[in-house]
């Protein structure tokens, strides 16, 4: 399989670099404000320009990494993966299983998916949705979480849904639910990536494309935080979601079209 990068346009050159790379600045200057949005904005801008499987494999390191980190910015891990496992297991299990099913999805079927779920990510933060779980039903809701996110996972390349409404509904303090979001979003990308490596699409000539797109990344992450720290955070999430809405709008009305 070749490059992605020489994908994303005829030519390889430093055009399309200079493309790739502002992406991923941007993606991960968003994570870097609000904890989120790197895997969800560069899998919407990159699947512009190639497949929604495709991007997600650029996206892999990338997106593992600045996990990772964010998943380490806090105390008192273990507690919190214990409490997670069965989200996380379940997460695992719905990407498996929905990665065997839809293995020969129609990018166009793939597109509406991202779509929608872009979508109705959007419309949820701007309606700023607020669940409350009991704990007595997280046993049993967590699982069925997992699995629902793992499968949207599967076909978009997109890992906020449900499971960041979830953890949001579990009134954890702000440090911990980046903590549990990190740790979410590192599980689903190690499991997308097995699938990715399963089917083909992720392969060893695409790691260098993919550690390259690691810096502007990274980069973007250190940018957002210092604008974290300078701007109101709510108004940068009101426009980050508003994005989401014209994205998913141009990915369906793209489907509808086709």
């Amino acid at each position: 399989m070749e490059s992605l990068i020489t994908l994303f346009t005829p030519h390889g050159n430093s055009t399309q670099w200079l493309a790739v790379g502002s992406i991923f600045l941007l993606a991960g200057m968003i994570k870097g404000v609000i904890g989120l949005g790197l895997p969800t904005v560069a899998i919407a801008l990159l699947s512009l320009s190639m497949t929604t499987m495709q991007a997600a494999a650029l996206l892999f390191l990338p997106s593992l990494l600045t996990n990772i980190r964010q998943l380490g910015s806090g105390t008192g891990l273990m507690p919190l993966l214990h409490r997670l496992t069965p989200m996380l297991l379940g997460i695992c299990l719905g990407t498996f299983v929905a990665g065997f099913l839809f293995s020969k999805l129609d990018p166009v079927c793939s597109g509406a998916g991202l779509g929608v779920a872009l979508l109705l990510y959007g419309v949820m933060g701007l309606a700023s949705v607020h669940w409350q779980v009991p704990t007595q039903a997280e046993r049993m809701l967590a699982p069925v979480i997992g699995i629902a996110t793992g499968m949207v996972t599967a076909s978009t390349g997109v890992f906020v849904l449900p499971s960041v409404p979830y953890l949001q509904a579990l009134n954890l303090d702000k440090d911990k639910l980046v903590q549990a979001m990190g740790l979410s979003f590192t599980v689903s990308t190690l499991a997308l990536g097995i699938n990715l490596y399963g089917s083909g699409t992720l392969q060893w000539n695409i790691a260098g494309d993919s550690i390259l797109a690691l810096l502007p990344a990274l980069a973007g992450m250190q940018l957002g935080q210092v604008i974290r720290d300078k701007m109101q955070p709510a108004l940068f999430k009101r426009c980050f979601f508003i994005g989401l809405l014209a994205l998913g709008v141009h990915y369906l009305w793209g489907a509808v079209k086709s």
